[in-house]
């Protein structure tokens, strides 16, 4: 029996698990390519390939959302966070959820009014092509050099660590292929089979499909591990999850991080330089998720594709939900890995386990290889290559869509047809996925925990792109010469500061950029010349934006003096036991988003009473940020979730 073989038969893997998962690939493509199929004798125009023709509905927007962001990383790299950190790393799901009700809230509906169809197109307009052509390229390359290689191979480590496919090869000819970068190119080709002839519309259709699989699969997988590791307790499902959170907060245990929403650095350094304590929930963390759910093309593109506004907001109303829903099934199997090893590796050492976890990644595919039952490991292995899958589509989809858009239709064919278009995204589609393919190994092959490279690397772009996107949708004074300039500053600041302030966690670095970008911004603004009569607001809107002003500019100054009060009293009373906790969970993070506020207070102020605007500012229409009822209502349940989530598991 050769090693290929030797390893499907000591996977635990029976016929009953390889029929799910074959079912699951045929049904996922057969639905894709039929949803793909043109209808009659009419062809796919470029807004029916990149934006499904505007026809998808609140809850297609919603699961197609939460499809394209739930992959591997969340699936291994949450899940590897989870077993090296603990719970804490809920902080990206939770923020998310908040963040998305704010875009789906106030910047969607500009987007919708506009008929945008890339956030790069959207840049051009409002500054200048440059802008635009600078963020299309950096676009491209996150999503094909982080993005794209990065879920790849999360998908490849998993399935290799499932199976046990370790030191296989694959032999043609005089060519050696390691089963890994195998895997990664089989779900390059499944993915790629219907996204790059369906576009669009395939992607977001067999999203709602792999959405439902993901979610569903990942409750009951987590379940059932928990019902494994409790029979080895003579305790339930829900008898285990106590068990673990009590044995892991209590005794020798008691500064041990993994059941704690707030990390402190005292506690658990490493830990703490991941997700920074507070700053976890209003630092870096915050940045990055308005960044990602704004600024990332194959993210807000389906909102964009939305039928219309109200289907839009609902559908982000929607995701926040999921969002919420996320840890409760990415998390535990992470958790339950590290409670083995580390609180009862007699256990693991006495009973017939394969594999080991040699590095936090690791924890995901060695809890479901040893913890999970016929059926349930067939279902678990589906629901994470949908997650692979979906992410896949979107990244596929949204590359082609940058590329064909706004660089080859904007500068290299102008006259284009609607056919051509969607042929230049197909082959634009193909290369990305050749290119990711060569690039994948090269970079991430000695990473640990892959979910934070994707969130370290990202976090070098987020703080120029938010600055850019946001001042320039809401700002009437906000000039393409500071954006020409912020854009160019971004990474080196970025780097620079990874350079001089290696020790200082990534999201407080990103902050500090953040400041000092705004602050940077600002003042080119101010100083702007190609200027134009601003126009006229009505009195009543100019009231409503003196009110914000002033309430959110006072809240503002309030955080940055109190901040700056608790640091000076920090350093008089070094021993005081008060600040010591404070400074321990990251105090310093309030800073930023003191500045964040009160950089909100600077454009209503500017946006209510300067005379004078930029040639290119959008006109202030107040009447877009209306929604319905039921949004208020949902929007205020998941404050009031997240809020008792921090309250319970501070």
């Amino acid at each position: 029996m050769n090693k290929f073989a030797e390893a499907i038969v000591s996977s635990g893997f029976q016929t009953l698990d390889f029929v799910i998962l074959t079912v699951y690939v045929i049904l996922i493509v057969s639905l894709g390519l039929f949803i793909s199929h043109d209808r009659g004798d009419k062809e796919k125009s470029a807004r029916d390939y990149f934006l499904a023709g505007n026809s998808l509905t609140w809850w297609a927007v919603g699961a197609s959302l939460i499809a394209a962001n739930i992959s591997t990383e969340h699936f291994i790299g949450m899940a590897g966070t989870s077993f090296a950190d603990g719970i804490a790393i809920t902080a990206y799901e939770v923020m998310a959820a908040i963040i998305l009700v704010i875009i789906g809230k106030f910047i969607l509906p500009v987007l919708l009014s506009r008929k945008t169809s890339t956030i790069q197109q959207f840049l051009s307009e409002r500054y200048n092509d440059g802008v635009g052509l600078a963020f299309s390229i950096l676009w491209l390359f996150v999503y094909v050099f982080i993005n794209l290689t990065s879920v790849a191979w999360l998908g490849a480590l998993a399935i290799e660590q499932i199976f046990g496919f370790h030191d296989i090869f694959i032999e043609i000819g005089s060519l050696s292929i390691s089963m890994r970068m195998f895997i990664v190119f089989a779900l390059f080709v499944v993915a790629g089979s219907y996204t790059i002839y369906g576009g669009l519309l395939a992607v977001a259709w067999t999203d709602v499909l792999q959405c439902a699989l993901f979610v569903g699969g990942g409750f009951i997988t987590s379940w059932a591990v928990l019902q494994e590791i409790g029979n080895i307790f003579d305790v339930s499902p829900f008898g285990m999850l106590s068990k673990m959170y009590t044995d892991l907060t209590t005794g020798e245990n008691a500064v041990d991080a993994h059941f704690h929403l707030i990390i402190q650095e005292s506690h658990n350094p490493s830990a703490f330089s991941n997700i920074p304590g507070i700053a976890a929930v209003i630092g870096g963390i915050l940045l990055t998720n308005i960044g990602y759910w704004s600024c990332s093309q194959y993210i807000i593109q389906k909102g964009l594709a939305a039928k219309n506004p109200t289907d839009a907001q609902n559908g982000m109303l929607f995701a926040a939900f999921l969002k919420l829903l996320i840890p409760f099934f990415v998390l535990i199997p992470g958790l339950c890995a590290y409670y083995m090893f580390h609180v009862h590796p007699e256990i693991v050492a006495s009973i017939n386990l394969e594999g080991s976890i040699d590095k936090s990644d690791d924890a995901y595919p060695w809890i479901i290889h040893n913890f999970t039952s016929t059926g349930i490991k067939g279902l678990s292995f589906a629901t994470l290559i949908a997650a692979i899958i979906s992410t896949l589509s979107s990244l596929i989809n949204s590359t082609s869509t940058i590329f064909t858009v706004d660089i080859y239709k904007k500068y290299i064919n102008p006259t284009a047809s609607d056919f051509t278009m969607v042929n230049i995204g197909r082959v634009a589609s193909v290369i990305a996925l050749l290119v990711a393919l060569f690039a994948t190994k090269p970079l991430l092959d000695d990473l640990d925990q892959a979910f934070q490279y994707i969130q370290e690397y990202s976090s070098l772009i987020y703080p120029g792109i938010v600055t850019v996107f946001c001042l320039g949708l809401f700002w009437k004074r906000a000039s393409t010469n500071a954006a020409a300039v912020t854009a160019i500053l971004t990474i080196p600041l970025g780097v620079l500061f990874k350079f001089l302030l290696p020790d200082m966690p990534f999201h407080i670095r990103g902050s500090y950029i953040f400041i000092l970008l705004v602050l940077l911004f600002i003042t080119i603004s101010l100083h702007n010349k190609k200027t134009v009569s601003a126009e006229g607001i009505a009195y009543a809107d100019r009231k409503k934006m003196k009110i914000w002003a002033l309430i959110l500019g006072s809240i503002g100054i309030l955080i940055i003096f109190i901040t700056s009060m608790l640091e000076i009293w920090a350093y008089i009373q070094p021993d005081n036991h008060f600040l010591l906790y404070l400074n321990d969970i990251g105090i310093q993070a309030f800073f930023f988003f003191g500045v964040l506020i009160g950089v909100n207070a600077i454009w209503l102020w500017s946006d209510a009473y300067d005379k004078i605007a930029d040639h290119k500012a959008l006109p202030i229409r107040l009447n877009l940020f209306q929604s319905s009822k039921t949004y208020t209502i949902g929007t205020i349940i998941i404050g009031v979730i997240s809020i008792l989530l921090y309250t319970l598991l501070w």
